[in-house]
């Protein structure tokens, strides 16, 4: 399939980009706020939509064409942003959300919440596990087996140096552009190392290479490694002889 909006990375599995616009104010919206969709096909036909972009006509089409929505993840507190269209247009997906996106998101119903169990709309095709210590986020992070593939948000930036994503200034004080890894503001809510520790160490057994993130460029192949390293100040030397 020739794709104008979605990105196919492997047999299953596609991205989207878009725009963060919907509540920056409007002299920021000159610089490149951009997030990025995945998109996994299941078994059964459905798709799985993860961390939505805003649905435009086109992607709303390609979407169509691939597969049929079935279940819409806002994948933590912070990514929530456009789900509501894609609940609008496809009224028999599901709504699944962080703990505590239902608070923020009174105007959604949701069906359930994320934590470490995959729903059975993708159970035994997507894993999944809930970074716990960053209660600010509630991240629930994604794998799947099939493409070596692990699907984060907000807890790694890949920001290259020079690009215009965000305010530079603001981009610079967190820590955010030049380098694979969590940016200060996230390093900051981590406020139960010991937890999010053991959420780290079990998301590191899972065998992935790919790594899709939100905001910043896809690390194609030696994701695994780099994610060891991101995060060594959590997981310590002992995680590399494992």
């Amino acid at each position: 399939m020739q794709s104008k909006v979605l990105r196919q990375l492997a047999p299953g599995l596609w991205t989207a980009e878009g725009q963060a616009d919907a509540e920056i104010p409007k002299f920021f919206q000159k610089y490149d706020f951009s997030t990025r969709m995945t998109v996994i096909a299941l078994a059964d036909g459905g798709l799985f939509v993860h961390s939505p972009v805003r649905l435009s006509d086109s992607l709303r089409a390609e979407l169509d064409e691939i597969g049929t929505v079935r279940a819409i993840v806002a994948p933590n507190k912070a990514h929530h942003l456009f789900v509501g269209g894609y609940v609008a247009a496809y009224p028999e997906a599901r709504l699944y959300g962080a703990l505590g996106l239902p608070n923020k998101r009174k105007d959604l119903v949701f069906f359930g919440l994320l934590g470490d169990e995959p729903r059975p709309e993708w159970k035994g095709e997507i894993e999944q596990r809930m970074v716990r210590g960053a209660p600010m986020l509630n991240e629930v992070v994604f794998f799947h087996p099939a493409t070596r593939t692990l699907v984060l948000t907000d807890l790694i930036f890949n920001v290259p140096e020079g690009s215009n994503w965000g305010v530079p200034i603001v981009c610079k004080l967190m820590g955010a552009a030049g380098h694979f890894g969590p940016h200060r503001f996230i390093r900051w809510a981590i406020r139960n190392k010991i937890a999010a520790r053991k959420s780290l160490g079990f998301i590191m057994r899972w065998d992935f290479d790919r790594i899709i993130l939100a905001h910043g460029d896809i690390v194609d192949t030696g994701g695994k490694e780099m994610l060891r390293d991101a995060f060594s100040f959590l997981l310590g030397a002992a995680s590399r002889t494992r």
